[in-house]
């Protein structure tokens, strides 16, 4: 069944082209913003502002916490801000982290995350 619109192979296959963009971005301890990141997947066409987003960003970190990588969107930031949008603190919360203050989760959850793809 299509994901907002997408065939499912695509949108695999766009969630491991994303997944390798943003493990390259941890390994180089950085960020990346939506735009430049959706710029850089192929196999379908993402609008940064779409709500598609949130889920395609939402599937590829709930499985790298489930490998305990860590909410590897942590690094996909706005623009202006430098922050991620609110979707990834929702994830956060629904996988069970206790998110009081977001800056500071933020900063420790990409730490997590640099540590785990550092090479």
């Amino acid at each position: 069944m299509p994901k907002y619109g997408f065939e499912d192979e695509a949108w695999e296959r766009a969630k491991d082209e994303a997944r390798e963009v943003l493990i390259d971005v941890a390994r180089r301890e950085s960020t990346i913003t939506y735009s430049d990141l959706t710029a850089r997947i192929h196999a379908i066409t993402l609008d940064p502002h779409d709500f598609a987003m949130r889920t395609f960003l939402n599937e590829i970190s709930t499985a790298e916490h489930e490998r305990g990588q860590g909410l590897l969107s942590v690094v996909v930031v706005y623009k202006y801000g430098g922050v991620p949008g609110p979707g990834f603190f929702e994830l956060a919360r629904s996988l069970g982290f206790r998110v009081q203050d977001e800056l500071a989760f933020m900063v420790e959850e990409a730490n997590r995350v640099y540590q785990a793809w550092r090479l």
